[in-house]
């Protein structure tokens, strides 16, 4: 079993940053593509960004592209989600999830096997 956990979500003004983690103890963690969701109250989950297993291929969602970085330190089993200049359409909980099948980057659920217990993200002034 591949356990995902998020961290570093939080309240934060429109304009400003967070940084979210995923971190996973499993030790083919390094060899799986990682995406983030998110999904705002009383909406559908929906793709943000992805990351394949060696970090060169990433794929973003069209309104957080220029705004959100994806990465990842296999060295330290984490994939990261840099969050800059946050909207509060932004605010939603915000999942990482694993595809230990493909090394790929896609933003279709089904293909992800492995889910976070999600991280709060609220932008309000």
């Amino acid at each position: 079993q591949v356990k995902l956990v998020e961290s570093g979500g939080g309240s934060v003004q429109p304009g400003g940053s967070l940084r979210l983690s995923c971190v996973s103890s499993h030790r083919s963690f390094s060899s799986y593509a990682v995406g983030w969701f998110r999904q705002p109250l009383g909406k559908e989950r929906e793709f943000v960004a992805a990351i394949n297993r060696n970090g060169i291929g990433t794929y973003y969602e069209d309104s957080v592209k220029g705004r959100f970085t994806i990465s990842r330190d296999n060295a330290q089993s984490t994939v990261y989600l840099q969050m800059n200049s946050l909207k509060p359409e932004d605010t939603a909980v915000y999942y990482c999830a694993a595809d230990s099948t493909q090394n790929r980057v896609t933003q279709s659920p089904e293909y992800y096997d492995y889910w976070g217990q999600g991280t709060q993200v609220t932008v309000s002034s």
